[in-house]
């Protein structure tokens, strides 16, 4: 695989820090400790919807050059991604034992099981019922590996010649994206008047958990690279574009209840997520502040910070060390920074070793096998 990197986005990675933090605060927050920032924190399943855009973004930045030009291993490409994301993902498991009789007793014996079973292998997002199983924000990583399968054909499509006509291309993605929750709406399956980020129905689980509904995100996130390198990076408009992105995503999330939550909790805010990137990706000051160091170390982290957390969260209350150290005066807020720091030792401890180990394992493994290919060809082709 071609070693050659583009450069580096500092600013979408400190923004990254946001987003993740943001989902902490959704699952462990009063949003109206945050005034008003309050129906931020009260969306905070919108940054779920922005990681994955994100992803096919990134992704595309890196490597829809080479897939054009059929030069992407797929092979090579999906073990970068497994020995990328596996070790932290499997760590989330092991971090949910305490969980599993909870689980047990929450459903029959069959979809125990299942859970149980394709949990380890990423596949418990495609059943709507234990897409949450043993680690609540997991379910992601059953769309993102299906996703990242994908990708190599996905990343195939033809490159943006002109800016105008590709964003007709990218608004008929956006318009299938708002499918899902728009025919949710209309035919209510679930019988529920005014569905909320508290609601529940096995329709609105499928909706909000199975991969397809999220897979015009990342298509429209491919889309966007191709876009990227029709924008200069230099000068204000891509500045102005974060700007009102920003603005106006604080806007529709400040309306709330008035915006149907099935429309907001994926496909709506695709174009705002993409003028946010887009000036992220730029070279202006929005870029360059939200690429300050300290925003990117912790950006570095936010994966492990993602898919930690909730059970990250459950051990340090239930096991009452914060009790025991006389530190549970400070808290939630001392839990967030617990919660930061075990991410960024996680990442450094863990995630970056373990994917230089399965690395050199699969390489040699690579290795070995070409040379057997290659032996029997030697072989076939003689005398």
């Amino acid at each position: 695989m071609d070693k050659r990197k583009p450069a580096r986005l500092n600013g979408l990675t400190g923004l990254r820090t946001f987003a993740a933090i943001n989902i902490v605060f959704f699952h462990f927050s009063n949003p109206n400790w945050f005034g008003p920032l309050a129906p931020v924190v009260n969306a905070g399943y919108v940054s779920v919807s922005f990681f994955i855009l994100l992803s096919g973004f990134v992704l595309a930045y890196n490597y829809a050059g080479r897939a054009r030009e059929g030069a992407l291993n797929k092979g090579r490409f999906l073990e970068a991604r497994f020995t990328r994301l596996y070790p932290i993902y499997l760590l989330s498991l092991v971090l949910s034992w305490r969980v599993v009789p909870a689980e047990y007793a929450a459903h029959s014996h069959g979809m125990f099981w299942t859970g149980m079973v394709l949990s380890p292998l990423l596949l418990q997002g495609w059943i709507p019922e234990i897409a949450t199983f043993l680690n609540t924000p997991a379910w992601t990583m059953s769309a993102e590996s299906a996703f990242y399968i994908a990708f190599p054909w996905l990343a195939k499509m033809k490159k943006a010649a002109r800016v105008r006509p590709y964003l007709a291309k990218m608004a008929a993605v956006w318009m299938l994206g708002l499918v899902p929750g728009t025919l949710y709406i209309v035919f209510s399956p679930d019988g529920i008047a005014r569905p909320d980020r508290w609601s529940y129905g096995p329709w609105l689980q499928a909706l909000k958990y199975t991969p397809l509904p999220h897979l015009a995100s990342f298509v429209f996130g491919i889309m966007l690279a191709n876009l990227d390198e029709l924008v200069p990076r230099a000068g204000r408009l891509r500045m102005w574009l974060g700007v009102g992105g920003f603005v106006a995503t604080f806007l529709i999330l400040w309306l709330g209840g008035r915006v149907p939550y099935a429309i907001v909790h994926d496909g709506l805010l695709m174009p705002l997520f993409g003028c946010i990137i887009l000036g992220l990706s730029g070279s202006n000051p929005l870029a360059r502040a939200m690429g300050w160091k300290p925003l990117v170390f912790v950006g570095e982290a936010s994966y492990c910070l993602y898919l930690l957390h909730f059970n990250m969260w459950n051990l340090i209350h239930d096991s009452h060390v914060l009790d025991r150290t006389g530190l549970a005066r400070f808290d939630p807020w001392i839990s967030y920074v617990l919660l930061i720091g075990m991410a960024v030792l996680a990442l450094h401890l863990i995630e970056k070793p373990a994917q230089k180990l399965l690395r050199k394992w699969m390489g040699v493994t690579t290795v070995v096998k070409e040379r057997r290919v290659a032996m029997v060809s030697v072989d076939r082709d003689g005398p």
